[in-house]
């Protein structure tokens, strides 16, 4: 996803599920195309297909000849499946939320069980990835502690403002 996609979020409480783009200056009243759609969330026109022939995505309005257009509300639940697959949701349960999603307010203890589970399994990766970390860390000053000062490779020299903050 490209950098800033989700940025425009941070700014204000979103509501992921329905969550408008960051505004745009070259969008229509018609909605995006399926190519405009894919550069502005990152993710490609096939799997964009996929989403939607699954049934992860609800069917996207189509303009008069049948080309797809994608609305503000598309972009926000690519987004959302973007972030949900970017963090390790198998498909199926990423279906499973966005069906729960289409389903009504009445589906919202059963999104927050699924949004629970995928948040307690993103945390103990993370927890899992900063162990893993720490040891390379401590491996790597380890080797570096081994290698005579005038041997050091170029990426373990000191840059100029590495100099400046440690004189």
């Amino acid at each position: 996803m490209p950098a800033g996609f989700l940025a425009g979020f941070s700014r204000r409480p979103v509501d992921f599920e329905r969550a408008p783009t960051p505004n745009v200056t070259d969008v229509d009243d018609e909605g995006y195309s399926i190519e405009r759609a894919a550069e502005i969330t990152g993710v490609g026109r096939h799997a964009l297909r996929y989403y939607e022939r699954i049934g992860v995505l609800a069917p996207v309005a189509r303009d008069a000849v049948g080309h797809r257009r994608y609305s503000e509300g598309d972009l926000g639940a690519i987004g959302f499946v973007t972030l949900l697959r970017d963090t390790g949701m198998p498909i199926r349960d990423v279906h499973r939320f966005m069906e729960l999603t289409r389903g009504g307010d009445g589906t919202v203890p059963d999104r927050v069980t699924l949004l629970r589970a995928h948040r307690d399994a993103v945390r103990a990766r993370l927890e899992r990835e900063g162990r893993h970390l720490r040891a390379i860390e401590a491996k790597v000053a380890f080797y570096e502690g081994k290698v005579p000062a005038g041997e050091q490779h170029d990426d373990q020299q000191p840059n100029d403002e590495q100099r400046e903050v440690i004189a």
